[in-house]
């Protein structure tokens, strides 16, 4: 290989590196990552595997748009369950449902209410809803360079008086 070949390698590869760095740092989940880890925990507790659904993740992505200046930590009052995370740059399909199914030990089943709290188990009961079907979720990078997640339910769960399973 001459030096020219070599240096041309190497100016590729320096392009190349400029490149990735100046990409967004955001990497979208895709469906199938909100799916795997939204059904692994179900199947610790027994429930049907959830399916996605492109009408709940448009109405996610809807309003994980509109949280874009303020990255604020807000329900959307619509329609659906809802369960919603924020983080660092890094945050994952894998991470938000790991953060609600860690809400698991707030669960005690026996009493169906949470612990210490009247709703520190929420996002995990409705993670885990038998009756819950599908889900549809999104993400946005804020202003502040936080991500916003919502992940959508149909249909809803956490109703009073009911068991999540």
């Amino acid at each position: 290989m001459g030096f020219a070949n070599i240096l041309s390698t190497f100016c590729l590869l320096g392009l190349t590196l400029t490149l990735a760095s100046t990409a967004p740092i955001l990497a979208k989940s895709y469906p199938k990552n909100y799916v795997d880890a939204h059904n692994a925990i179900r199947a610790e507790v027994g429930v049907d595997p959830l399916h996605w659904n492109s009408t709940l993740a448009a109405y996610a992505q809807n309003y994980a748009n509109t949280k874009i200046a303020t990255c604020q930590m807000e329900h959307s009052g619509g329609p659906y369950g809802e369960n919603l995370a924020e983080g660092y740059e890094e945050m994952t399909a894998e991470m938000a449902v790991s953060l609600w199914a860690d809400e698991k030990k707030h669960y005690d089943y026996n009493s169906n209410t949470c612990t210490n709290d009247a709703s520190n188990c929420l996002h995990y009961t409705q993670l885990v809803w038998r009756n819950t079907k599908s889900v549809g979720c999104a993400e946005v990078k804020c202003q502040n360079n936080w991500v916003f997640l919502i992940c959508s339910y149909y249909p809803p769960g956490n109703y009073i008086g009911q068991r999540p399973y």
